[in-house]
C-alpha cells in the first residue's frame, strides 16, 4: 500500500536487501534497493517486441478533465513513450515489461519490451500471463462488496462475527479491514515468517498460519484511527468471503467477479501452477540477495492479498470496471471511492483501491513481478504496466517509475507519483519483535527484515498463539495501543501495493 505500497531498504549485516510489498497496496507499493545483480542479463531497451501505438477514432462522448487534458498519442508522443520506458528498464534493470495505455479520442499504446525469459532471451509479448500481486486486493474486496449488495454481510459488521481469534475482533469492522485502518500487524513483516518463506519458497501456507504470525504482535492503534497497509487485513477479508458465501474464495471469485467482469484469463491459483503462456519472473529477495527465478514460487503466502494471475487485456478491462463500479450497486461504489488520507501526498485509500492525482486503481508486487492498474475518470483513460521483476530502484518500485514517466508525457495534469520510501535499519536476525508501522510509515506488506543468509532456528510452522484461540476486545485495550511506532518492512512487502503497503 505496495502495495499504498511501501518501499524501503533494510541494511543487513552482510547485504542490503530490497523490501517491497504486495500495496495498494499496497497502493504506495514501495521499492527496495538491493544492489543490481552484475550477472543479470541487461534488458533490451531497443525497439519494442510487439504491439502498436496508433491514434484511434475520436470518442463522441465527453469526459471532464482535471488539469491539462491528455495529449494525442501521435507518432512523436509514441517515440517519447518508447524512450521513457526504455530508460526506466535500463536504470532499474527490468528484464521485460508490458504497457497498455488507452485514452478514448486520443489513441492507444500497447507494447511489450525486453525479454520474458533471460535464459533463452525469449521476447516479451503483450499476451503473456503475469502474477499481479496486490492488485489481487481489488478482487477480494469486490467479492466482499458483492456480498454486501446481496445482503449477506455488512461493511460495519465486526470481523469477529465471521472469524474467531482476531485480536480486538469485536471492534474491527470489515470496512476498516478493507480501507487498511484495523491496526492489525502485517504478518508479512514478521521475521519468522520471512525466514520461513525465503528458506522455502515452495512452501504452502494456510490463511490460519499467516494470521498466526500477525496475531502474536500487538495491535498498533485503535481501529479506524490511522492508516496502515497490512496484508493481514485482506487475508481476513478472504476468510469472511468464504464464510459468508459458503464456498472457497477461488470459486466465489470465479463465479461472482471474474466471469461477470468478462475476465477470461484471470485466475486465483491454489498452488504454484502458472497458466501458459507466461513470463518468467526475477527477484533478488533471496537468502544471499542474488537474483533468482521466482516464476514457480508458491503464492499461497499472499493468498487473498496477492495470489491472482492475469494478463494485459483483462487488466485494461478491469481498470475501468474497478473505478466505475459496474459490478456493484451505485451506493456501494460511492462508499468504495470515499478514500481517506494515507500520509502520502495526493494519495488516498478507499475500499481495496487507491486514488493518486486523479488516477484510481492499485499497484502490486510479488517476488518476480510488479503491476500497476490505473483508470483516470476525467479522461476515461486506462494504464496497465506489468513487469517481470520486483527489483526496485532508489526506493521506488519499477512499476511506479514506469507509471510516473508515462503519465508525465500523456496526462501532464494528472501525473501518477508515489514517493520513494526512506531506508530503515534493522537486524536481519531479529525475530518476531519488529514494531508495526504507523499511519505515516506504513508497511509494504511483504516480510520485513529478510535474513542475510539461510534461516537458522526458524520455526517450521507458524507461531503458536492467538490464531486458533478466541480473543475479545479486552485483549487489546485502547490504552495499550501504541500511537507512533516506527515502521519496519520486509523483502516481500511489495506484495501489498503502495509504498509502504504493497505485498502481493
Amino acid at each position: 500500500m505496495a502495495d499504498p505500497s511501501q518501499q524501503r531498504c533494510v541494511n543487513g549485516s552482510r547485504r542490503r536487501i530490497c523490501l517491497a510489498g504486495l500495496v495498494v497496496a499496497a497502493l504506495l507499493a514501495g521499492a527496495g534497493c538491493s544492489p543490481v545483480d552484475p550477472e543479470a542479463v541487461a534488458p533490451d531497451t531497443g525497439t519494442p517486441n510487439v504491439g502498436s501505438a496508433s491514434a484511434s477514432a475520436p470518442d463522441t462522448g465527453s469526459a471532464s478533465t482535471s488539469g491539462s487534458p491528455p495529449v494525442q498519442l501521435s507518432p512523436a508522443v509514441t517515440a517519447q513513450l518508447d524512450a521513457a520506458v526504455g530508460q526506466v528498464m535500463q536504470k532499474a534493470n527490468v528484464p521485460g515489461v508490458i504497457v497498455g495505455l488507452s485514452i478514448p479520442g486520443n489513441g492507444t499504446y500497447t507494447k511489450a519490451f525486453g525479454v520474458a525469459d533471460r535464459s533463452s532471451n525469449t521476447p516479451m509479448t503483450t499476451d503473456l500471463n503475469m502474477r499481479i500481486g496486490s492488485v489481487t486486493k481489488t478482487f477480494t474486496v469486490t467479492a466482499l462488496l458483492r456480498l454486501v449488495d446481496a445482503g449477506k454481510v455488512g461493511l460495519d459488521d465486526p470481523v469477529g462475527k465471521y472469524v474467531s481469534g482476531v485480536p480486538g475482533g469485536d471492534r474491527i469492522s470489515l470496512r476498516q479491514l478493507a480501507d487498511m485502518r484495523s491496526g492489525l500487524y502485517p504478518y508479512s513483516s514478521d521475521q519468522d515468517f520471512v525466514n520461513a518463506l525465503i528458506g522455502n519458497p515452495a512452501r504452502s501456507f494456510t490463511p490460519q498460519e499467516l494470521l498466526a504470525y500477525s496475531f502474536r504482535h500487538p495491535v498498533a492503534f485503535e481501529p479506524g484511527s490511522q492508516y496502515q497497509y497490512s496484508n493481514t487485513n485482506t487475508i481476513l477479508l478472504g476468510m469472511v468471503v468464504e464464510k459468508a458465501a459458503g464456498q472457497p474464495l477461488q470459486d466465489y471469485l470465479q463465479q461472482q467477479v471474474f466471469v461477470p467482469a468478462g475476465l477470461q484469463r484471470t485466475v486465483f491459483p491454489t498452488d504454484a501452477s502458472f497458466p501458459d503462456p507466461h513470463a518468467h519472473g526475477y527477484t533478488n529477495q533471496t537468502p544471499a540477495g542474488s537474483s533468482a527465478d521466482a516464476t514457480d514460487w508458491n503464492p499461497s503466502w499472499a493468498w487473498a492479498a496477492g495470489a491472482v494471475i492475469s494478463n494485459l487485456t483483462d487488466m485494461q478491462h478491469w481498470a475501468a470496471l474497478l473505478a466505475t463500479g459496474s459490478l456493484l450497486n451505485p451506493g456501494t461504489q460511492t462508499q468504495r471511492l470515499q478514500t481517506l488520507p494515507t500520509g502520502y501526498p495526493n494519495t488516498g485509500y478507499g475500499l481495496g483501491l487507491f486514488t493518486d492525482n486523479g488516477w484510481v486503481g492499485h499497484n502490486g508486487s510479488i517476488p518476480g513481478y510488479q503491476s500497476l492498474v490505473l483508470y483516470l475518470p476525467s479522461a476515461r483513460a486506462s494504464l496497465v504496466v506489468l513487469s517481470n521483476t520486483d527489483a526496485n530502484y532508489q526506493g521506488s518500485e519499477n512499476s511506479t517509475l514506469f507509471g510516473e514517466e508515462i503519465t508525465r508525457i500523456v496526462t501532464p495534469g494528472n501525473v501518477y507519483s508515489l514517493p520513494a520510501m526512506p531506508t530503515v535499519t534493522t537486524s536481519p536476525s531479529a525475530s518476531g519483535a519488529s514494531a508495526p508501522p504507523s499511519a505515516s510509515q506504513s508497511s509494504s506488506g511483504s516480510p520485513t527484515g529478510s535474513p542475510s543468509g539461510p534461516p537458522t532456528g526458524s520455526p517450521s510452522g507458524p507461531p503458536s498463539g492467538p490464531a486458533g484461540t478466541s480473543a475479545s476486545s479486552s485483549a487489546v485495550p485502547p490504552s495499550a495501543v501504541p500511537s507512533g511506532v516506527p515502521s519496519v518492512t520486509s523483502p516481500f512487502a511489495s506484495v501489498t501495493g503502495l509504498p509502504g503497503a504493497g505485498a502481493s
